[in-house]
């Protein structure tokens, strides 16, 4: 099919007028030279009018198949459009290594496009998750030039994305190198692969020592891998010239973020929008019921972003943000009856209600009261799995039916009395537990769930928090208070529905599992198992704490 068709046809399933038919010129493998002589394989996608603006997309994931399609639409819409592949990919000299060159690639890259005949000085970026770090690795050095960005479920850190609560997101970081590996196998073996459920990813996942995990998945030791293993504490030096959260600040151009309720990156994303508007910068902020992958996500995204790149790319350096009849923040509240809503900012206003864990599995809003602890064996020999959530597959992600996990003995669950009115909560959302282990190391993983007329348990935001001596303080009677984080949420708990709360002590293989030993991440292979009390009595109050924006009535019957 012609690619002004596909063009035309894209713009037409989005709703978006062809601004710019005229014919697109597309030239293929141009070499770029960076500062280390270095050639970065480079497509240009010229439109008719060639005064127009540039929108520049790097990425590790080559610049076929859906980057093809942009590159028409974006050219189609009037703009230069340039993806080019990141080194070590594509075709690209050199080697990948994440996060490392892509400031310096980035900036040889842009002073490349400044000595192109067709540069009319003004540059917008757009891209989706490691594109998107390329993005920001390079937005301030683009000064003036830069007039608008498209972050699309990504930002500016990974550091504390891969490592949520100092532990270590195995799930992501294991299927990202498989995935970044099989772009350099032949077709017809990967295919192979994927039809027969990825076995060898799937042995990895459960591989002890992680060290030989990249092994058993590729065949091959994945240097970033072994890296992200070693260097894996707060204070790790590796990680300071691989994160940009300091650059953010500084960036003036607007942006528009796009993002998922149950994205891996979303509590990292909202941190970057905080500093933005910490900063005095507008952006926009759109968050729905997407996962990472999901297919939604990428119409939602393409709509939003080159509507955002038409508006702002003909407007002054550093000037206002436009808006066309916008609201700053447009999020989807997921439950029932909720719904698309457009907000001044994010969080909104609420009131952070304590949900208190109680005896005999109840949740609810009274105080706690006098009460023995609650106790489980965590074995990591057979360790609690994870079910849905924030994946990088968008095909495992998301909202599933939580009751075969809640039917294991080392889950407890804490669930409400039905709901005599809706509850909406929208906004970070937080836990305390109190919890009492033998064994020093330990995880403490919770999960918010609404339970609807059915018994059906569906998680709706969770968080996970690893616990070692010296990490948290310790009361005279053995127990530690672990303040954990959960993702943020925007959902409704509809009348006569339940809220839940689990809790346990890891969900694997979406976190390492803790082997209880304390020993090196990447090096332990012996397994511990403990038990463990949660603990609910006045002096050891657990809850979790939702910000409550509506709810119409009192919550509960209770």
């Amino acid at each position: 099919m012609p690619g002004r068709l596909v063009a035309r046809l894209a713009s037409a399933a989005l709703r978006l007028p062809v601004t710019h038919p005229g014919p697109v010129r597309v030239t293929r493998h141009i070499p770029v030279r960076v500062r280390d002589g270095v050639m970065l394989r480079t497509d240009h996608y010229a439109p008719a009018d060639e005064n127009a603006p540039t929108v520049l997309i790097r990425t590790p994931y080559g610049r076929g198949g859906p980057l093809r399609l942009l590159g028409r639409l974006l050219a189609a819409r009037g703009k230069h459009a340039v993806i080019q592949s990141c080194r070590g990919t594509g075709g690209s000299g050199g080697t990948f290594a994440p996060l490392v060159h892509e400031r310096d690639d980035g900036v040889d890259t842009l002073d490349w496009l400044r000595r192109q005949p067709w540069w009319s000085g003004a540059l917008g970026m757009f891209g989706v998750s490691y594109q998107g770090f390329a993005q920001w690795a390079l937005a301030d050095d683009a000064d003036d030039d830069l007039r608008a960005m498209v972050a699309v479920v990504t930002a500016s850190a990974t550091r504390d994305s891969t490592y949520a609560g100092e532990s270590f997101a195995l799930d992501t970081v294991l299927t990202w190198a498989e995935l970044l590996h099989a772009q350099t196998v032949p077709w017809l073996a990967r295919q192979r692969e994927l039809k027969r459920g990825q076995p060898r990813l799937a042995a990895a996942l459960e591989h002890l020592p992680l060290a030989g995990a990249d092994r058993v998945a590729t065949g091959t030791t994945i240097g970033f891998f072994q890296e992200w293993l070693r260097h894996h504490t707060p204070d790790a030096a590796y990680w300071r010239t691989r994160v940009f959260t300091d650059r953010v600040a500084r960036v003036r151009a607007p942006v528009l973020m796009v993002t998922g309720w149950h994205d891996i990156f979303l509590p990292a994303q909202l941190d970057d929008h905080a500093t933005l508007r910490a900063a005095g910068a507008r952006p926009r902020l759109v968050v729905g019921p997407w996962t990472h992958g999901s297919p939604g996500l990428f119409v939602a995204a393409l709509r939003e972003g080159l509507t955002w790149l038409d508006e702002h790319l003909s407007a002054p350096p550093r000037g206002p943000s436009r808006r066309i009849g916008e609201a700053p923040v447009r999020l989807y509240v997921s439950g029932a009856d909720g719904g698309w809503r457009d907000l001044p900012d994010w969080p909104p206003p609420a009131v952070d209600t304590a949900w208190h864990l109680h005896p005999d599995g109840e949740l609810a809003v009274r105080p706690p009261v006098p009460s023995a602890p609650d106790e489980f064996r965590y074995d990591p020999a057979d360790p609690t799995p994870s079910l849905g959530g924030p994946l990088l597959v968008a095909q495992r992600a998301g909202p599933v039916d939580n009751r075969r996990v809640e039917a294991r003995p080392d889950v407890l669950t804490y669930t409400s009395a039905p709901l005599a009115r809706p509850v909406e909560v929208i906004g970070p959302v937080r836990a305390e537990i109190h919890v009492r282990s033998e064994l020093p190391y330990l995880d403490v993983f919770v999960r918010l769930c609404d339970v609807d007329r059915r018994g059906r348990s569906w998680n709706v935001c969770d968080g996970l928090v690893r616990v070692a001596p010296g990490r948290f303080p310790t009361d005279p009677s053995g127990a530690v208070r672990v303040p954990v984080p959960l993702w943020p949420t925007a959902y409704r708990f509809a009348a006569g529905h339940r809220l839940r709360v689990q809790v346990s002590g890891g969900a694997h293989p979406r976190w390492a599992r803790n082997p209880g030993t304390g020993e090196p991440l990447g090096a332990a292979v012996t397994l511990r198992a403990g038990k463990r009390q949660v603990l609910h009595d006045p002096e050891h109050s657990s809850a979790v704490l939702l910000p409550i924006v509506h709810t119409g009535a009192p919550a509960s019957r209770i």
